[in-house]
């Protein structure tokens, strides 16, 4: 007799089994992050078009978030967007998460020697995820990315963060189409791998005008996990490239302070 014990080959009316996903989280995850996407409020239909649901279905979803305040409408009540409750739970991330609790001391000083701005970011598949920014003290116009996701092969920070695995594990990770952002843009997936090269032999990244028409950014990662996980990047107006050895000077003290600070993360135990 087997009586109370489920055996391994045993199936249970309505379980699900572990490698598949739920249907319903899985789209309202998707929900969620089709609208922190955007940069504006999207209809019904707009999200009908971007995430291929039912409209019965969708329309379900949406009320039911709307009402635990995950997302929002506007007075229409036609247009929605990320509600307050989201913004909690992302709160929630940077005050648990050690390392960017450690963040602010490092970017605070990292911003006095460059006077640009500073980032600190997480890779995230094939994205990178912006956890900590300060502004720059030259410009009065200051950009702020915490909580934004962008592609890696668009931004300094990224291409660092790839540059940290191999060539085989970064053509597995890639899209398979590459977005472009500017004319800059690195699209081809052999001309990335060339840089991702570069990038490994210089010990830091150099992006160009390619995430945002204008703007230069280096980046270096903080090599207290193997392999990386996380980044420091600093941003600049591209005239600065025009400078006789700015660049160089730049990416030596965004190393230096990179470095010390894994040391100091490594010597605390975090991993």
């Amino acid at each position: 007799m087997r009586d109370n014990v489920v055996m391994v080959n045993d199936v249970i009316p309505g379980a699900v089994p572990e490698s598949q996903p739920v249907k319903s989280a899985e789209r309202t995850i998707h929900i969620l992050e089709t609208l922190a996407a955007s940069p504006t409020r999207m209809s019904l239909g707009e999200l009908q078009e971007a995430c291929k649901y039912p409209r019965s279905s969708l329309h379900a979803l949406l009320r039911t978030l709307k009402d635990l305040r995950w997302i929002e409408a506007d007075e229409s009540g036609s247009k929605y967007g990320i509600g307050t409750h989201a913004l909690l739970a992302g709160t929630s991330y940077l005050d648990k998460d050690s390392v960017v609790e450690r963040a602010d001391e490092v970017l605070e000083s990292l911003r006095s020697d460059v006077r640009h701005t500073v980032h600190f970011a997480r890779r995230d598949e094939s994205s990178v995820i912006y956890l900590a920014s300060r502004g720059s003290t030259l410009a009065t116009r200051r950009t702020h990315r915490v909580g934004r996701k962008l592609p890696s092969h668009v931004t300094a920070l990224g291409q660092a963060l790839l540059a940290e695995l191999t060539t085989d594990e970064v053509v597995q990770l890639l899209p398979a189409q590459l977005e472009r952002y500017t004319p800059n843009s690195i699209v081809d997936r052999d001309a990335l791998i060339a840089e991702l090269a570069e990038v490994r032999k210089r010990g830091w990244s150099l992006e160009q005008e390619q995430g945002t028409v204008g703007v230069v950014c280096i980046a270096t990662v903080v090599p207290y996990r193997i392999p990386a996980t996380d980044a420091l990047s600093v941003s600049m107006p591209a005239e600065v490239t025009s400078y006789p050895g700015e660049i160089e000077r730049i990416a030596g003290v965004l190393t230096r302070h990179a470095e010390s600070w894994a040391r100091e993360l490594r010597a605390e135990g975090v991993r």
